[in-house]
């Protein structure tokens, strides 16, 4: 039912009421330093949305007074809200909407002067399970200069057509670079607000689930600019790298009686090394979040442990690597990173990464 078929559609715009009504929202956390280079990229569309709403998620109130101020000068629709993450804010945003497509756009990314343009012209005639369709990104830094004109072909494959390859990788779909159907949104309940980071990933796999179709443009619709302080960093992404994790683990329990051992295959080689490694610097720089980080990975370890599926090496160089983590001291895992990247030994490294 997915497909990568892509319409053909003449490349100049037509009348905007031959255009489906698209709603972009823009969830806002003090963002003031970026929202006006994003608002402003959404009302240079060469489509026009239908609908532009910031859903001002908890900012403080000199930050919210900025959106007043720019509201003044652009024509969108201030919604606020506590603060609940980027999900919960995409959520509220939805809610208050009528379109039937949705689009979205991250408060320090901006859109190129297409995207709506290219991603409704992909939305395929007759399809009613038409879930979404989505675009690659030029990835920028914060200020907006250009690193690399296409990123998301480099790292999964693109569209999405088998759920293994939907667990055992990051998925590559962002939002700020998509265009949702109202009825595939709705048909799983948005964002899981759960999650500050991978909620994302999160809502495309179960629209995949549902059976909604999904399409890609191999043309780039959106600025993703990345810098320390966007979402892609920081401890409320790696905890919502483990929620995920286990909100996987929940949905996708082994069929033994089919041949589909989904932790062993694909949860494990696409999460461990990341907890391994985040409990690994945490303790060399001995931080403020070593002990969650060791609680993580001993959780993540011990239902690894218990899973029957899970080869016997595997679970050997696991318990050797909680082992170490849990007894020695910053210093000599400092020691033991610094010595297994000499030559000749640098296979040692595979227990910290297998």
């Amino acid at each position: 039912m997915n497909s990568s078929h892509t319409p053909m559609h003449s490349s100049q715009p037509s009348e905007p009421s031959a255009w489906p009504n698209v709603v972009v929202i823009i969830p806002f956390y003090n963002g003031a330093d970026f929202i006006e280079r994003s608002v402003k990229s959404v009302f240079e569309q060469s489509v026009p949305a239908h609908e532009v709403i910031v859903v001002n998620d908890g900012s403080r109130p000199e930050e919210r007074a900025a959106l007043d101020a720019l509201a003044e000068r652009y024509p969108f629709r201030i919604i606020d809200k506590e603060n609940g993450g980027q999900g919960s804010a995409r959520n509220a945003g939805v809610k208050a909407s009528t379109s039937d497509f949705i689009c979205f756009l991250d408060q320090d990314d901006f859109y190129l002067p297409n995207h709506i343009e290219t991603l409704a012209a992909a939305i395929p005639p007759g399809d009613r399970l038409f879930g979404y369709v989505y675009a690659d990104l030029y990835e920028a830094d914060a200020e907006g200069n250009v690193i690399r004109t296409g990123v998301i072909k480099e790292h999964a494959t693109h569209p999405k057509r088998n759920i293994n390859d939907l667990l055992r990788n990051d998925m590559f779909v962002l939002p700020s670079a998509a265009l949702v159907s109202r009825k595939a949104f709705e048909a799983v309940d948005g964002f899981d607000s759960q999650f500050m980071g991978f909620e994302d990933d999160d809502l495309f796999l179960r629209i995949f689930r549902k059976g909604f179709s999904n399409y890609f443009v191999d043309k780039a619709v959106t600025v993703w600019c990345i810098h320390t302080a966007s979402t892609s960093f920081g401890i409320r992404m790696i905890r919502s790298r483990f929620k995920y994790f286990k909100k996987l683990t929940e949905m996708f329990p082994d069929e033994h009686l089919r041949g589909r051992y989904y932790l062993r295959d694909f949860l494990v080689p696409r999460f461990q090394p990341y907890f391994v490694n985040h409990a690994i610097e945490s303790i060399k720089n001995d931080d403020q979040y070593r002990e969650e980080m060791s609680a993580i990975l001993n959780e993540y370890g011990a239902m690894v442990l218990n899973n029957p599926y899970v080869g016997r090496k595997k679970k050997l160089r696991l318990r050797i690597t909680l082992f170490l983590l849990n007894h020695c001291p910053p210093s000599v895992v400092r020691l033991v990173g610094a010595v297994t990247k000499l030559p000749g030994i640098r296979s040692l490294r595979k227990i910290y990464k297998t």
